[in-house]
């Protein structure tokens, strides 16, 4: 019975997978790494032209690890979690100089910097074809409702059921498309909302579906707490329209982007009077105040208040700032750098 589940799994996966440019045959083990980075929290669609992009420019590991971090982060931006591009930097330079390159083994994959059990099961099944489960948010929804799964699929109970499943599903039928079939499976039918229950190769087994309680499962989870803050961003612009960046160099959110300066401040502080302690620059008009904009990072909701000075181009006062081009900057930044200029 369960070979022919995999069989019907495989076979739907076979006829209506989406022509993704990491799934390309033979699998390229390094493709394969750089979409599953890419794809921590960021949607497909967003995804398949930066990746391109991305390979284009770095097609190796050796040509990645010879870059310089500004240059990586600049081709990551917009994608943002640049955490992620800074790790896949560092982690091309560690295998540069690893005899054997890229291990081939979820086991041997958790031992580089960076690479953490979802990552290390993706690509050694998907390039290495090892038998090893990958548990994203998709996989689990597909089993918890076939399982009809009461746990919390992120318990350690949880996840060995799942993986007891899938290891099952894996006996008939190739790791790396078992693996991917139920990712998209659980991407373009097992939808969390709205299942398309008549269109799913595994209903015939589904217990949610039995039982007509597909909302049930996955038993909801606590959400961490969402933290709010407000910024001001000293908008200093030429009558050229240049304006004037930050290289950012502390904290962990935005470190190595640059953007116009930036500050926290209170509630019920003057925006205006903060543009003033952040700019270098000697020569400008009044501060103005432009339309606020909103910028999710994480957990965190942060309200940012643009203030616009019109300033003279004065030589940046070190190699941390920068003039220019908002339509061109030429330097990794990041979405909030748009926000900010349509707004004044």
């Amino acid at each position: 019975m369960l070979f022919m589940k995999t069989g019907n799994l495989l076979n739907w996966y076979r006829a209506n997978a989406r022509t993704l440019p990491w799934r390309r045959e033979p699998r390229n083990p390094y493709h394969v790494l750089v979409s599953e980075v890419m794809l921590q929290q960021t949607q497909v669609d967003r995804v398949v032209p930066r990746f391109e992009s991305f390979i284009e420019r770095f097609p190796t590991f050796e040509i990645l690890a010879r870059a310089s971090e500004e240059e990586v982060l600049e081709e990551w931006s917009g994608l943002g979690y640049y955490r992620r591009a800074r790790m896949l930097h560092s982690l091309a330079n560690v295998i540069m100089e690893r005899p054997g390159g890229l291990p081939r083994t979820a086991s041997e994959l958790l031992k580089l910097p960076g690479i953490g059990p979802y990552t290390a099961a993706a690509v050694a099944s998907l390039a290495f074809a090892e038998a090893e489960p990958v548990l994203d948010g998709n996989v689990m929804r597909v089993g918890a409702r076939v399982l009809a799964l009461e746990v919390d699929t992120r318990s350690a109970e949880g996840r060995h059921r799942l993986e007891g499943w899938i290891r099952g599903l894996m006996d008939g039928g190739p790791p790396g498309q078992v693996n991917e079939a139920l990712m998209e499976l659980g991407a373009t039918v097992c939808d969390p909302g709205r299942p398309g229950c008549d269109r799913c190769p595994l209903g015939s087994g589904c217990e949610a579906m039995m039982r007509g309680r597909q909302g049930d499962f996955p038993s909801p989870r606590r959400r961490r707490a969402t933290e709010s803050l407000r910024w001001v961003a000293a908008c200093a612009v030429t009558a050229d329209g240049e304006w004037l960046v930050r290289r950012v160099d502390e904290g962990p959110i935005l470190r190595g982007l640059w953007l116009p300066p930036l500050l926290e401040i209170e509630e019920g502080a003057d925006p205006a009077k903060a543009v003033l302690r952040l700019l270098p620059i000697g020569t400008m008009s009044s501060p103005e105040l432009g339309d606020n904009v909103r910028h999710n990072i994480t957990h965190r909701k942060i309200d940012v208040t643009p203030v616009r000075v019109d300033a003279d181009r004065i030589e940046p006062p070190s190699d941390a700032w920068r003039w220019v081009d908002p339509k061109n900057p030429g330097l990794p930044t990041s979405s909030l750098f748009a926000k900010l200029v349509g707004a004044v």
